[in-house]
């Protein structure tokens, strides 16, 4: 299977690509374009927290348990929390993830298993877009996206490395198909893996009126300029099939 070099090198050449398309092409900021190229690359470790030990499982604990609290200021300011209330929370946050969410990883998942799947793909995309309101509905989705970019990068990469080419010979390896899948052969991972994808899908569903009624940055619900032409982006998404 591809390693951790090659996992994260993907990624970040995907990621990049994915910034420069919103930049350029969708009319999203400089910033949200660098965050999620940021955000993709890191993705494409996430997979690899069920492998127990190794590069992936501690680099992408220590940078998540970093990185996750700044994620949340606008959330925390949609809640009216206070800095000492903030700085409180990120604190708790930090050691959920550091100390308790790795030793989850850790008990409770087999490489392979259903956190390498299409739904735990999807999961993650759904908790992003939790993790990072935004007064655009267009710019929240693009940084979501990027984090099942990045996701769906590394289960890609694992079902090319599962074909070996050799001797004029094509061959698939027994982990062929473990990655890219949508069931695994345990009914309860399967079963606690939809769960999860279902309850996030419904959280994400009722959030955005959440923060509408909590005027999240009330002094800038006005949409940036720079994100009109993603918001129209983002309109062709939900309605696909709406004559123009």
């Amino acid at each position: 299977m591809a390693g951790f070099k090659a996992h994260i090198t993907g990624s970040t050449m995907v990621g990049v690509a994915y910034g420069y398309w919103g930049v350029f092409f969708q009319g999203m900021s400089i910033e949200s374009g660098v965050l999620a190229a940021g955000l993709c690359a890191v993705s494409g470790m996430l997979p690899d927290l069920d492998s127990d030990t190794g590069v992936p499982l501690r680099e992408t604990t220590n940078f998540g348990s970093a990185v996750v609290p700044m994620l949340m200021i606008d959330r925390f300011r949609a809640l009216d929390m206070t800095p000492e209330e903030m700085a409180f929370s990120a604190m708790l946050i930090y050691l959920f993830m550091r100390f308790v969410l790795v030793k989850f990883f850790k008990r409770y998942t087999v490489h392979r298993g259903m956190w390498h799947s299409i739904p735990a793909m999807f999961s993650a995309g759904l908790l992003t877009y939790l993790l990072v309101p935004s007064p655009s509905e267009a710019i929240r989705v693009y940084k979501a996206a990027a984090v099942t970019l990045g996701f769906g990068t590394h289960l890609t990469m694992d079902e090319i490395w599962s074909v070996s080419m050799g001797g004029g010979r094509t061959r698939l390896k027994k982990s062929f198909g473990t990655a890219m899948k949508f069931a695994g052969n345990s009914t309860w991972a399967n079963v606690s893996t939809y769960a999860k994808f279902f309850l996030l899908a419904y959280l994400a569903w009722c959030d955005h009126g959440f923060l509408h009624r909590h005027q999240l940055h009330e002094n800038q619900m006005a949409i940036p300029e720079l994100s009109e032409p993603a918001e129209s982006w983002l309109q062709t998404m939900r309605h696909p099939f709406k004559k123009r």
